[in-house]
């Protein structure tokens, strides 16, 4: 009896030991879904969000923070927003990219905004980046932060290892997910959720669809211009029936007779793809400039007269460009070009790059 007491008497001290749960913790485990602001009508829809990463408050809130942080470089200097800046459409106004340690990278910085629905209407394995090398959006996520020219980590252990001793990110990630242990999946899952939300819909075009402004008769010169085979934009960039421009494939558009980078070849090894890269989105065209995937282009009028008469011929380029060739091109007029570029300038959205909750934390 003497010996149970004792033994009780323990388990009472060490019971008392223990901390109660705080209460009104600001970092307890948060599960409220995130609420997608997605337009309803014209041609817009929801897309597919993975069942294991669920949008959250908690999640994105993590995600946005992370994406503006430079503790995901080797050296505390670069972070994901270093490269994708708001005021270019989450793009880089410089031609190539600087890392880390200062290496320039060998493409341009793509733009990051209405990524989701490149999983509902991308049939293929290869999703992001220019050569299509991640395919979905937390491997997309996770590229940058292990790529040697860019935020230039040796191991994802070690980027995790930063995040655990950080004196609040594993607050925030038992907020996120439930729990103080920080893993790569984790990052990624989370700066992929704060991507989600990037959504541009308000452009000058957006706003003519809904009966909010009346386009100018150049505006509606350029749409047909960029719907026929006048212009024969809409084979790439998708119909006008679709507010996404682009039809979120892999083309080869005639840049060069001899590819000097391979594009989705480098992920596929198929000799068909030499040369293509993903289509980008026409949409906020002012803000994403330089043009191509390597930046050659300065401005638009540049591209609109390269589309005109410069695109070269190659083994793998597009039926779409190559029908051209023998009429010497599009052979578009000096006002065709003028009413083609006003309805592309029609397409940018200043409210999202100037909109204050995507912007730093």
């Amino acid at each position: 009896m003497k010996n149970i007491l004792i033994w009780v008497g323990i388990l009472m001290i060490i019971g008392s030991c223990k901390k109660d749960p705080v209460v009104g913790d600001p970092y307890a485990y948060d599960p409220s879904p995130y609420i997608l602001k997605i337009p309803t009508n014209l041609g817009w829809s929801s897309f597919p969000i993975p069942a294991d990463n669920p949008l959250t408050n908690a999640g994105v809130e993590l995600g946005k923070k992370l994406f503006f942080d430079p503790i995901l470089s080797a050296n505390n200097t670069q972070s994901c927003n270093s490269c994708h800046l708001q005021s270019n459409s989450f793009a880089d106004p410089n031609k190539f990219s600087i890392g880390a340690f200062g290496d320039v990278g060998v493409r341009a910085a793509m733009p990051l905004f209405n990524l989701g629905w490149t999983d509902k209407y991308n049939f293929t394995p290869h999703h992001y980046f220019w050569d299509g090398g991640a395919n979905d959006l937390e491997r997309q996520a996770i590229g940058p932060i292990m790529n040697p020219i860019e935020m230039s980590n040796k191991s994802l252990f070690d980027v995790v290892a930063r995040l655990q001793n950080h004196s609040e990110y594993p607050s925030l990630f038992r907020k996120a997910f439930g729990s103080d242990s920080i893993t790569s999946i984790k990052l990624a899952k989370a700066i992929a959720q704060y991507e989600r939300t990037l959504i541009s819909s308000n452009s000058n075009w957006d706003k003519a669809e809904r009966r909010e402004r009346l386009r100018t008769q150049s505006e509606i010169n350029g749409m047909i211009i960029f719907g026929t085979e006048k212009g024969d934009c809409f084979h790439c960039h998708g119909n006008l029936s679709s507010p996404f421009f682009t039809d979120f494939n892999f083309h080869n558009n005639g840049l060069d007779a001899i590819p000097k980078d391979s594009g989705l070849y480098r992920i596929t090894g198929i000799p068909a793809d030499i040369g293509r890269f993903k289509t980008p989105s026409l949409r906020n065209l002012s803000f994403t400039g330089p043009y191509m995937h390597d930046g050659r282009f300065s401005n638009l009028m540049e591209v609109i007269n390269f589309y005109d008469s410069g695109t070269k011929n190659s083994p793998t380029v597009d039926p779409m460009i190559s029908k051209n060739f023998d009429k010497g091109g599009l052979n578009l007029t000096p006002q065709d070009k003028i009413d083609l570029l006003n309805f592309l300038l029609s397409l940018n959205d200043t409210s999202f790059v100037t909109n204050p909750y995507f912007g730093f934390p």
